[in-house]
């Protein structure tokens, strides 16, 4: 079975560093963008959306509200789910990004073993629709 594609968009390094071991571990590609456009030019060149985007809030050039505003609007992303994974605890923040299309919302720090589970819960729900 071919692996399946994971986008994070995170400028932490440690964090992205540590999302990167963990998700490879378990057999996923990873693809990181370190800052917001290249989040955007990741969403505008790759030819098949990925399994699933794990996304920051807090982004350097593009905030990631805009990223997932376009990633709803890409015909071929529509449906892709997208996690948010941001520092920000915020009412207003959680309530905008389920508004916006986010399929899950998680705040900073998080348990690996959590972030995990629900990877492989979305994954499995996309391998389902293939």
């Amino acid at each position: 079975m071919k692996k399946q594609l994971i986008l994070v968009i995170e400028d932490d390094l440690a964090i992205s560093t540590l999302l990167e071991f963990m998700l490879q571990r378990e057999g996923y590609e990873i693809l990181i963008a370190a800052d917001g456009r290249i989040g955007e030019n990741l969403l505008n060149s790759l030819l098949k959306p990925p399994a699933l985007v794990l996304l920051d809030l807090t982004l350097p050039y593009i905030d990631g509200m805009k990223l997932l505003q376009k990633i709803r609007a890409k015909h071929l992303w529509a449906n892709v789910p997208v996690m948010i994974l941001t520092s920000s605890s915020l009412e207003c923040d959680i309530v905008r990004a389920f508004q916006q299309g986010a399929s899950d919302y998680i705040v900073k720090p998080f348990f690996p073993a959590e972030i995990m589970a629900r990877v492989e819960r979305y994954t499995k729900q996309n391998l389902l629709k293939q």
